[in-house]
């Protein structure tokens, strides 16, 4: 039965969208307000959808193996918590609550934009119609949640243990809420250039939903962050993973979309430049879909491994990328802006903008490189931090000295300049930090201490532009958060330190500094699993450290994965992760030292804060 109901609810939920296609083109026409029919529509289809959605979820916690979904991915032995998060920790549910969000954004679109212009609303919603009909066809043809097994198997396979996590059941819903936003972006960016409708208004609205989308984006990146660290043991904040830097490309252009807005609500200029970075934003979240869900990808966070599915994503893809482009350039008749750039804050923010995009480039390339050289040659390589550090770092310096700097420069109209001694002062005990710093590591004493200076004099500027009464709390406290990011990003690549030994029980070995004694193991048997959790001690000096990690045996379904213990304070994590040595009585003991961890993760915490008061405002 709730097989039934989801499907049909899909299957009536596309011809919502047919209908609705129709009828706001006919109003778009016509310039006629949205009536009320047409909300009666929306209502309807994000219902049905909503319908859909919970059919699959209750299909999940009652154990419904008759599901082919439920059966993959769900066990009867699993924690209820995690029969509902198995939901969308696969590819078909997954979709499903993208087109639920996809839903949920078309109907507040339709409530919160009254005051804007009909004909704009109307073909808005008319391109977010395409979007969804696009994914209903993708999820009814290529990955329906509802297809049935008979006869009814008895018992399922289970969810990949890695995935059951707090953070990671939570972190998918909060992701695609950054990701879908993008779609109301790109709909509403089509439209205005269509209306000719770029103005403050439509900047003022776009701008509500550019923050929506980065907020949500930035903390759905950081739990993806933290539960990698933790849950996989890579003992770091970012691994350049593929899909990690699939999450990434967007947020770099949403960060710099937020600035242009910015701009175009204040000064009317960028028109262009926001409407490419509105359209790029939404083509690097469907091209993450696209990669995410062929399985071309090769990472730990891919759902699926089936390149047919990839080709309908890419398809799909095109086809809007095709459509935007053509509307582009046919209806892009903005005037071109004249007056100087020089020692201006739109200067400012256009140069940091490249950098961006620079920035993104980067990443691009070290993503998709591999993919296209396996094709061309059939050899598979990994792109790992050294190309990414090598292209970026250098780069990091002006970008961070022209974020200091750029809010303090007034508009283009205001020709005066001021330079104050608190900036230059602040710059000269920004060098001399960084020079101590790094002179008590005695390597790379020019490179490291630019960067670090750039970073720390970054930190500084947001400390005293919180008494600036100019800037609005958001900035203020998104520029402090990034500083803070930034610095103890720089310092926690700097200090981080690590020793890995290979040791039975009772056993112990000086390695470097460290003494790592493997005192003993004992066996926990769990409802879903059986821990093995070791005993180690790691000394240094007088430092005595004790952990407890680690190794998990699922049974459904059959698998090993290694939990690491994490001693956390303000300025240091310390962590222990154990692996298995196939065929030995030994285990492999790594030991990590990350400094300003904690810090990592709460600056990234208030930056969604700066964009949720940012929010506030609109």
């Amino acid at each position: 039965m709730l097989n039934l109901i989801g499907n049909y609810s899909l299957v009536f939920a596309l011809f919502t969208s047919l209908i609705l296609i129709v009828v706001t083109f006919i109003n778009f026409k016509s310039n006629k307000s949205l009536n009320f029919y047409i909300f009666g529509t929306v209502v309807l289809q994000f219902t049905l959808i909503c319908l859909s959605f919970f059919a699959l979820v209750f299909a999940f916690i009652y154990s419904d193996f008759n599901n082919a979904a439920v059966y993959y991915n769900s066990h009867t032995t699993k924690p209820l918590f995690y029969k509902i998060s198995g939901t969308w920790g696969n590819h078909e549910g997954s979709l499903l609550l993208w087109l639920l969000v996809l839903s949920l954004f078309t109907l507040i679109f339709f409530l919160k934009t009254k005051k804007l212009l009909n004909s704009f609303r109307s073909l808005a919603i008319f391109f977010q119609q395409i979007i969804i009909i696009g994914f209903i066809l993708f999820i009814i043809f290529t990955s329906n949640p509802f297809q049935l097994i008979l006869p009814m198997p008895n018992e399922g396979l289970g969810l990949n243990p890695i995935l059951q996590d707090p953070a990671l059941a939570i972190h998918p819903p909060i992701l695609y809420l950054g990701y879908v936003g993008s779609s109301i972006i790109f709909s509403s960016s089509l439209a205005a250039l269509v209306c000719d409708y770029v103005n403050k208004d439509w900047a003022r609205d776009v701008k509500k939903w550019t923050l929506i989308s980065w907020i949500f984006l930035t903390i759905g990146i950081m739990l993806g962050s933290i539960w990698a660290y933790y849950e996989l043991g890579w003992g770091g904040f970012w691994f350049w993973d593929p899909v990690e830097n699939v999450s990434l490309m967007p947020w770099f252009c949403l960060t710099a979309l937020l600035h242009c807005t910015s701009v175009l609500e204040k000064r009317s200029n960028l028109k262009s430049w926001t409407i490419i970075l509105a359209i790029c934003t939404f083509t690097l979240s469907m091209s993450g879909t696209f990669l995410v869900r062929s399985g071309i990808l090769n990472s730990v966070h891919t759902f699926a491994n089936d390149p047919e599915r990839g080709v309908f994503v890419l398809i799909f893809l095109t086809v809007l990328i095709l459509t935007s482009l053509i509307i582009y350039f046919k209806y892009n008749n903005f005037e071109k802006v004249t007056k100087s750039f020089l020692l201006s804050k739109e200067s400012a923010i256009i140069i940091n903008n490249w950098f961006m995009m620079y920035f993104l480039a980067v990443v691009l390339i070290g993503t998709i490189y591999p993919i296209f050289l396996e094709v061309i040659t059939t050899e598979k390589i990994s792109v790992g931090p050294p190309y990414f550090n090598q292209l970026m770092i250098p780069f990091l310096i002006p970008f961070l000295i022209i974020m200091a700097v750029g809010p303090k420069l007034d508009w283009i109209k205001n020709k005066k300049i001021e330079v104050k001694l608190k900036k230059i002062v602040l710059l000269f005990l920004s060098i001399l930090i960084s020079f101590l710093i790094v002179r008590h590591l005695n390597t790379k004493i020019l490179y490291l201490t630019v960067i670090i200076s750039a970073a720390l004099y970054l930190f500084f500027i947001s400390i005293v532009d919180l008494k600036n009464e100019k800037l609005k709390w958001s900035q203020k406290v998104s520029h402090l958060a990034f500083s803070i990011l930034i610095v103890s990003i720089i310092l926690n690549s700097v200090f981080s330190e690590e020793v890995s030994v290979n040791l039975k029980t009772g056993e112990e070995k000086k390695i470097s500094n460290y003494l790592i004694k493997f005192e003993n193991i004992s066996k926990i048997e769990i409802d879903n699993y059986t821990s093995l959790k070791a005993e180690i001690q790691v000394i240094k000096k007088n430092n005595n450290l004790k952990f407890y990690p680690e190794l998990r045996l699922y049974k459904v379904p059959e698998t090993i994965t290694s939990e690491a213990d994490i001693k956390t304070n303000l300025l240091n994590d310390n962590l222990v992760v154990v692996s298995y040595l196939k065929e030995t009585d030994y285990l492999n003991i790594r030991y990590q030292k990350k400094p300003f961890m904690l810090l990592i993760w709460l600056s990234a915490l208030m930056l969604a804060i700066g964009g949720i008061l940012g929010l506030r405002k609109l």
